[in-house]
C-alpha cells in the first residue's frame, strides 16, 4: 500500500488531499482547505508549512504530489503561488519523503480526461473516483486530484517497467 499526499497550494487557500493506493485501487483517507488568512503574506507561508508538516506527521504518506505553478496573468500572482508550493515542499522534505510535481492541464486530464476541464468537472469526478458522499470544497478536491493523478502517474510507469522486463525476456 502507498499513501499518497496531494498539494494545490495558494497564498489564501491550500488545498490538501490524503489517499491510499493499492493494486490500481484508490481510497480516500482525508481532506481538507488550510485556510491562509489575509494576515502578513510570511505568515500565511509559515501556516502552510506547519498545517502540511503536521498533516504529514499524522497520515504518515510515502510521497507527495504537488500542482506547478501555471503562467498566470499576473507575475506577482505566480511568485506568491510558487512562494506558497516552496512552503508546502519544505513541509515535505524536512520529513524525508519525495515530492513529485504535475502540471495543472496533466492533473485534469488524469481526474477528469481532458486538460481543460474546470473546478466543477474535477470536484465532481474526485467525489466518483474516491466514492464518496460529501461534495469536497474545490481546493480540497484539488488536492485530492493531484493526489490521484500521481498514483495514476505511478501505476502507468510500473506496467511499462513490468512490460519492458517481460518483453525482454521473450527477445
Amino acid at each position: 500500500m502507498l499513501r499518497i499526499i496531494g498539494i494545490d497550494p495558494g497564498s489564501r487557500f491550500t488545498g490538501v488531499g490524503v489517499i491510499d493506493t493499492h493494486n490500481q485501487k484508490i481510497q480516500h483517507v482525508h481532506h481538507e482547505t488550510v485556510k491562509c488568512g489575509d494576515g502578513d503574506f510570511p505568515d500565511r507561508l509559515k501556516t502552510i508549512f506547519v498545517a502540511v508538516n503536521e498533516l504529514i506527521k499524522q497520515y504518515q504518506p510515502n510521497e507527495m504530489a504537488i500542482e506547478t505553478v501555471f503562467m498566470a496573468k499576473n507575475a506577482n500572482a505566480a511568485l506568491k503561488l510558487g512562494q506558497a508550493r516552496g512552503a508546502a515542499i519544505c513541509a515535505t522534505v524536512v520529513n524525508d519523503i519525495m515530492v513529485h510535481e504535475y502540471a495543472p492541464k496533466a492533473i485534469k486530464q488524469a481526474v477528469v480526461g481532458k486538460g481543460g476541464a474546470d473546478k466543477a468537472q474535477v470536484q465532481y469526478m474526485v467525489k466518483l473516483l474516491l466514492n464518496m458522499t460529501e461534495v469536497v470544497q474545490n481546493d480540497a478536491a484539488d488536492g485530492l486530484a493531484v493526489a490521484i493523478c500521481h498514483a495514476n502517474n505511478r501505476w502507468a510507469q510500473q506496467r511499462l517497467v513490468a512490460n519492458n522486463t517481460s518483453n525482454w525476456r521473450k527477445f
